[in-house]
């Protein structure tokens, strides 16, 4: 039936958010009025006592309108909001808006105590919600509203309770930050400062105990805003470590927070160590954990050594747990000394506990003792281990013809055509290379073709293969100083038979 508007009364401030469909919204002037004060000390009317007759006395000297022509009873009258200064409330256009129609609503106000309805608007506001604003505390009072026209306003709907106007108290909480929801460490000598938000309405009470103890103000500093508590101490020791614990109190209700500080520093050297035993090129430690940890636990123990003759320290273990090693690869014939730190989350200790006694690598007693060795003899008459093949070539076009021998000492190789020694031939080229031999032919013809015979000779003997190469082709050229000789000869035959 009708939409949500927002106002202010020009009394107490108050803000309408819905509006008649009937008519157009008016546009009030808005502001915001301290409460009403009331002047009498009477006896405030039950809840139950609807009936404005007290209070409406200017319609008493009026003659009565008639029913049809004023608005019923405005609808669900409630109460939206209450804070510790303003009230809120609201409800639903009349069943029935009379015949002269709505001009608005009225909303009046009754303190506890009295008996006088005074009214927070002025004049009526085309508004079913309304905000009164700058309320005292502790105030206490009735509220009703009537809907108005122009033959007089309605009958009015009351609020059955009292609204009563008191501190509004948040619940306090703590928020810590992630980073401290565990153990928060820091170092010997580092600042601490802690900044820890809460929440609370009005502004709780903080307070801090270490250990379930008050804190000593000489070392530790404490500042407590409206939403945050600082713990602060400038150099921080181990006794410092523990469980710091805020506490945010309000109005009965309380929040409580422990943060765990952890402050630690580098831990003392092993307490002893010694030389358990020296074998080859191994040496065997043993040393006892140290007395100080550093109020940490330790991350393990770097064992180092060095030679005496350079002096240099080099790292062999690192972050080694047990209390027992055994070093190996140590060079014969040197001499060593060996140290061992302890380590936690601040690093190494500032010392190391070093071996008092030297390990010394012992050169030990070697005889070499060579056995009889028997040269063996690898000497061997000449043998072909891939004979030559019978090979058909064209004229005019290099052959290679090709075979493997094996001998030792290295054989020499002589090439033969027709069991004649062609070595020296410049036709040929003769070729042997890890017991490969080569024979080409450069530009054969067919006076090239006939046996081949590859022979190899050393001192234990010697060995031969051979083949037949066949040079053969349509119209075999011959060579350009026989071609010159011919074409003369067949030229004089010419002339002879003319004569």
């Amino acid at each position: 039936m009708t939409g949500k508007a927002a106002s202010e009364a020009p009394a107490c401030g108050p803000e309408e958010t819905a509006s008649e469909p009937a008519k157009a919204p008016t546009t009030e002037p808005s502001g915001e009025v301290a409460a009403l004060a009331s002047t009498g000390e009477e006896r405030a009317p039950t809840p139950q006592e609807p009936a404005p007759t007290a209070p409406a006395a200017p319609a008493a000297t009026k003659p009565a309108p008639a029913s049809e022509d004023v608005p019923s009873a405005p609808l669900q009258l409630a109460l939206e909001d209450v804070s510790d200064s303003s009230v809120t409330v609201s409800w639903e256009p009349p069943e029935r808006l009379g015949r002269l129609g709505l001009q608005g609503y009225v909303l009046e106000l009754c303190r506890e105590g009295g008996s006088e309805w005074v009214p927070v608007n002025a004049r009526p506001l085309m508004v079913t919600q309304l905000t009164m604003r700058n309320l005292a505390l502790e105030d206490k009072f009735f509220l009703r509203v009537a809907a108005v026209s122009s033959a007089g306003a309605g009958p009015p709907a009351v609020l059955q309770q009292p609204v009563h106007i008191q501190k509004i108290i948040e619940a306090p909480k703590i928020r810590v930050p992630r980073h401290l929801r565990q153990t928060y460490i820091r170092q010997v000598g580092e600042p601490v400062n802690l900044q820890i938000p809460f929440q609370g309405s009005p502004k709780p009470q903080a307070s801090w105990t270490h250990n379930g103890h008050a804190l000593d103000s000489q070392r530790v500093n404490v500042r407590t805003g409206d939403q945050d508590s600082i713990l602060f101490i400038r150099s921080a020791l181990r006794s410092d470590s523990g469980c710091y614990e805020l506490t945010v109190r309000l109005e009965g209700l309380e929040a409580k927070a422990a943060i765990d500080i952890l402050v630690i520093e580098k831990p003392g050297p092993p307490s002893s160590i010694r030389l358990l035993d020296v074998w080859g090129c191994n040496a065997a430690l043993e040393w006892t954990p140290p007395q100080d940890t550093g109020n940490t636990e330790l991350l393990g123990y770097t064992v180092q050594k060095a030679d005496k003759k350079t002096g240099q320290w080099f790292t062999v273990l690192e972050r080694y747990h047990p209390t027992t090693c055994t070093i190996s690869d140590l060079i014969v014939g040197n001499t060593y000394s060996f140290r061992v730190f302890s380590e936690n989350q601040c690093g190494l200790s500032a010392s190391a506990a070093t071996t008092k006694e030297l390990a010394r690598i012992q050169k030990a007693d070697i005889v070499a003792k060579p056995k009889g060795f028997v040269e063996r003899d690898f000497s061997e008459a000449p043998s072909f281990t891939q004979p030559l093949a019978d090979h058909t070539s064209t004229p005019g076009y290099s052959t290679q013809l090709f075979c493997s021998v094996r001998a030792s000492p290295k054989p020499k190789i002589i090439w033969m055509k027709n069991k004649m020694n062609i070595q020296g031939d410049p036709k040929y080229r003769a070729l042997s290379e890890q017991g490969i031999c080569t024979l080409e032919i450069r530009k054969p013809s067919p006076f090239d073709s006939g046996v081949y015979t590859c022979k190899a000779v050393n001192v234990l003997g010697e060995a031969s293969v051979d083949c037949r190469l066949e040079i053969k082709g349509k119209d075999s050229p011959l060579p350009h100083s026989d071609c010159g000789i011919s074409s003369s000869i067949s030229h004089t035959l010419k002339s002879d038979r003319r004569l």
